[in-house]
């Protein structure tokens, strides 16, 4: 549930397309677009044309957005904030504040949003090379929350004993994290996209990920040279990475949400995701994917393993 308002600057007209949180219809190139409510952050942050959507495209979450985006949100991924969006010509720059956790992946909220907060702020540039669309983005992020850090806990456990614990040396701190996504169409039916994000590696994670570093990049055809037009086949390749203090943490038995197996023999987790999406009607479409995972959570002692999904999509 949220409130959507539009200023038009002039600069020409745009066509928008009807899609989720989006109503078709003309827009100034040039325009102030203010969103305040309850939604999903990157619903507005980091979209990408061939890699964001987990309801059609690919389903790794280090693919829907950025791997070490600690985005604030809920269990479902949902927050209370407000955003700014400001288009100008071939660019538009975005800013917003979000509340957080009151706890680690907590569904609970933190009301005091002046105190504790996510911010984040994207620049983003559309262009045409060889005729061809496409677009870059610039995304930063910086969390105030109530974090346990890694080195504290490692710390913590070296005089008191025991395993080390972020819950136990949680205090106020400060998370940030920066990213580049690309996306390029090179024809009518392939777009190729890729993505290289980091995080200080320093805290626990609030929101999302259990990743610090992370780069990705996939191509995603059109089902149109084999006369299956809605139909779509997308394919990717990942490296996710964790910062040493992370890395200390998990071999000295720590547990994180995610992830924690004890001396980790760490090495950086390497996925490759495949998918092809088969369209049974305008409105619904079935969905077959596999995933392949070498040194999943990081340890070389485990794996490989193979993940195949079937997913069926209706949208109305």
């Amino acid at each position: 549930m949220f409130l959507r308002q539009t200023w038009g600057f002039g600069g020409g007209k745009q066509a928008l397309e009807s899609a989720p949180n989006q109503l078709a219809g003309m827009v100034d190139k040039r325009r102030l677009v203010v969103t305040l409510g309850n939604l999903s952050i990157i619903d507005i942050f980091d979209s990408n044309a061939y890699a964001h959507d987990g309801r059609t495209q690919f389903l790794n979450w280090a693919l829907s957005t950025y791997g070490p985006y600690d985005y604030a949100g809920d269990t479902r991924g949902y927050t209370w904030g407000g955003a700014a969006e400001y288009y100008y010509d071939d660019w538009v720059l975005r800013a917003g504040r979000f509340m957080v956790p009151l706890e680690s992946n907590g569904q609970r909220l933190d009301t005091r949003i002046t105190k504790y907060h996510s911010d984040q702020v994207e620049l983003e540039h559309d262009h045409v090379i060889g005729g061809q669309s496409g677009k870059v983005r610039l995304l930063a992020f910086r969390s105030k929350e109530i974090m346990g850090s890694f080195s504290d806990a490692l710390a913590y456990a070296a005089l008191n004993g025991g395993t080390p614990d972020v819950a136990l040396v949680r205090k106020e701190r400060i998370k940030y994290g920066y990213g580049i996504n690309l996306e390029q169409s090179l024809g009518n039916d392939i777009g190729v996209f890729a993505r290289l994000s980091r995080n200080d590696g320093k805290t626990e994670t609030y929101s999302f990920s259990e990743i610090e570093r992370s780069m990705t990049a996939g191509v995603s055809v059109k089902g149109s040279s084999w006369h299956r037009d809605n139909d779509t086949v997308g394919f990717a390749v990942i490296q996710n990475g964790l910062s040493k203090a992370h890395q200390e943490y998990l071999a000295a038995g720590g547990l994180g949400v995610f992830i924690g197996d004890g001396q980790l023999n760490y090495r950086p987790e390497r996925i490759m995701e495949a998918y092809y999406s088969y369209s049974l009607s305008k409105a619904v479409s079935l969905t077959a994917d596999v995933q392949r995972f070498y040194n999943p959570a990081y340890n070389a002692d485990r794996g490989p393993v193979t993940v195949g999904s079937l997913r069926l999509h209706a949208e109305f």
